[in-house]
């Protein structure tokens, strides 16, 4: 039964009783219930009145000390505010609290289960494959235009020109470059029609050499024993022979060329003028309409990428996901410092976090309640805190009775 009907009827049954009572023979048994049911009666009316006047005024009479939460609304308020601020949810209590747990952990722990459901790992995938769906690459071009126009702006170009040329020489990516080209030409050189290429071309430029005497005689003679592919073959094997003599590592030719190489790309380190022009034409290339659409179709390759690994990954059910969470988590482990010094970041935050904004508690609490009109404040009150008031009429009203047949009784004996 609610504590507030019960609270009634206890009052209800002491005015009844004590109305029964006054009509009732006089004796010593009724003598004492009336002094009780009286007794009871004026208990349970005076607990009604002090819980009453604690939320309103009783009948609406605005008598003095009545409604007192209203009347000390404000200071209840305060009270409130200071109770959770420096009692209840001080900021040592939470900064304590804070300190003993180990979040990265926790987050670490709830995260494995969450990706050991196979359900789980799809709704990731999904919600991956919608995010790079949206996003919008064609507002992201011009931001990408504008951080690789500022950076290449500030860039010093002979700085990376002899680091990038130190590092080919210490590689050994001009030997390779080198080698990458002999290897080419080789098998050029190998081609039947090189060689049938090389003889035409020789036997023309020999009918167009101009020599008397003794040389012009021994011109003449061996342009009549060679013909076109004999010319020809004799050239592929010279060329073939020279290419795979520069392609010997103790070769004096290779080394000679090699070595030219290396100067000429020193050379163009020091060359401000084609440094300069390189980077206006990388400015331009960036900066103008072909840049843009270069970019936006990198992009859309990028995201292309993207989806199809995401789509093949919720083929298999997100394992593939899941192989990639358990390398990182595999990775972190084997570097505990790494997350202790994270995790000491992170609380230290939490605290900073706390510090600043703790009094924002009592903010929101003022401003819920300020929001409240006097109606509401009492109604929520009576329902949070109201039934076990209600509880005190009815001991008011049972303690009365037995005083009360206690009083008469000594009235009796005396």
């Amino acid at each position: 039964m609610n504590s507030k009907y019960l609270a009634g009827l206890s009052l209800a049954i002491m005015a009844a009783g004590f109305l029964v009572t006054l009509f009732l023979p006089e004796n010593t048994f009724v003598f004492l219930l009336k002094g009780g049911f009286e007794a009871g009666l004026v208990g349970g009316i005076a607990d009604w009145f002090a819980v009453t006047a604690l939320f309103r005024h009783p009948f609406s009479i605005p008598i003095p000390h009545t409604a007192l939460l209203l009347k000390n609304k404000s200071r209840i308020i305060q009270s409130l505010i200071s109770a959770m601020e420096n009692e209840l949810l001080n900021k040592e209590s939470i900064e304590n609290k804070l300190s003993k747990l180990h979040v990265l952990r926790m987050a670490s722990t709830q995260l494995t289960k969450l990706m050991s459901r196979k359900k789980a790992r799809i709704q990731i995938l999904d919600f991956l494959v919608q995010l790079i769906v949206r996003l919008p690459l064609e507002k992201a071009v011009p931001v990408i235009q504008s951080w690789l126009a500022a950076y290449l702006l500030k860039t010093d170009m002979k700085a990376v020109a002899e680091s990038v040329i130190t590092k080919v020489m210490n590689d050994g990516y001009d030997e390779k470059a080198l080698d990458f080209v002999l290897g080419e030409a080789a098998n050029w050189a190998e081609r039947p029609e090189t060689g049938v290429m090389l003889g035409k071309l020789a036997l023309e430029k020999l009918s167009e050499v101009k020599a008397g005497g003794f040389m012009g005689f021994a011109l003449q003679a061996f342009g009549g024993l060679m013909n076109e592919e004999k010319l020809g073959s004799i050239l592929q094997n010279m060329i073939s022979n020279g290419i795979k003599d520069l392609m010997l590592k103790e070769s004096t030719y290779r080394e000679l060329i090699v070595r030219e190489i290396r100067i000429q790309l020193f050379q163009l380190a020091d060359n401000d003028e084609k440094l300069n022009a390189a980077k206006d034409w990388a400015l331009g290339r960036i900066e103008g309409e072909s840049g843009e659409a270069f970019l936006q179709a990198r992009l859309e390759d990028l995201r292309n990428l993207a989806l199809a690994r995401l789509e093949e990954g919720r083929a298999n059910g997100g394992r593939s996901l899941f192989r990639v969470y358990s390398a990182i988590i595999r990775h972190l482990s084997r570097e505990p410092e790494k997350i202790n010094e994270w995790e000491n970041r992170l609380l230290a935050y939490l605290i900073q976090l706390v510090e600043s904004n703790h009094f924002r508690i009592g903010q929101l609490v003022k401003e819920n309640l300020d929001q409240m009109d006097d109606a509401a404040l009492v109604s929520m009150l009576e329902e949070k805190v109201g039934q076990d008031l209600q509880w005190i009429r009815v001991n008011g009203a049972l303690c009365g009775f037995f005083v009360g047949i206690i009083l008469s009784s000594i009235q009796l004996f005396t």
